[in-house]
């Protein structure tokens, strides 16, 4: 229940936001639109939710195969080429990342997923990393032992054995990608940032209220329901 009651938070809000235009505006009454209304709170939810979906399962490919080639005996020596890519990737701002992508893929969703993935992939990448690392070596030589080639070892010994820090990966990557895809809105993205970067740009701190809200919500229920699927991966691992 504690990993579903912040999804029924956040259905709740979807159906009260719209209609707390009179509690708003008693908080502040100098308002002449208390309530965001450019776009429904539904459509802006589901947007954002679509994008993140979007951007971490570009970051879970990519962090995936980057860790298992890593970890290969061929791979070794890539190790440390690849996690300083993924940290230099990490370094730069979100907004520095639009900044740059803008020109080239326009505005838009398109530059949002982009900063988006690369900000995924490092928690994923270093998660399966340190999984993989961690199997145990008995686990292994029982493999091999029973005639499992690297592959056949890697799907059936490695990857279930790893699947809880995994997991945990992915979990972290999709929370940082809830809260990041917020700077969206700057770009033309739709996202719940849409009521946050207009309230600050109008001096609206209703519609900052309800944007975050709503993105904080959203980021408990998606660590809630990923939460769940973590505790059961490990629970069978």
């Amino acid at each position: 229940m504690r990993a579903f009651f912040p999804v029924l938070v956040l259905c709740v809000l979807l159906v009260l936001l719209p209609h707390a235009g009179p509690l708003f505006h008693a908080w502040l009454p100098e308002l002449s639109h208390p309530v965001y209304w450019r776009t429904s709170f539904a459509e802006l939810t589901l947007a954002h939710a679509a994008l993140v979906a979007a951007a971490t399962l570009i970051a879970v490919v990519v962090g995936l195969l980057l860790g298992i080639l890593a970890t290969r005996p061929a791979g070794r020596s890539l190790l440390p080429t690849v996690r300083a890519v993924a940290v230099i990737g990490q370094t730069f701002p979100p907004v520095a990342v639009l900044a740059i992508a803008v020109p080239l893929l326009g505005f838009g969703a398109a530059p949002t997923l982009l900063a988006l993935t690369l900000y995924g992939v490092l928690p994923v990448l270093g998660q399966t990393v340190a999984g993989i690392d961690q199997v145990p070596s008995s686990a292994l030589h029982a493999a091999d032992g029973m005639g499992y080639g690297r592959w056949r070892r890697l799907w059936e010994v490695e990857l279930p054995l790893a699947a809880g820090p995994i997991m945990a990966g992915i979990r972290l990557s999709a929370i940082v990608s809830v809260g990041t895809a917020t700077i969206g809105s700057a770009v033309g993205a739709a996202t719940l940032g849409a009521p946050i970067v207009e309230g600050l740009v109008g001096n609206n701190t209703a519609y900052v209220v309800q944007g975050a809200l709503l993105v904080g919500a959203l980021a408990l229920s998606v660590d809630g329901l990923l939460g769940v699927v973590e505790r059961r991966i490990r629970r069978h691992a």
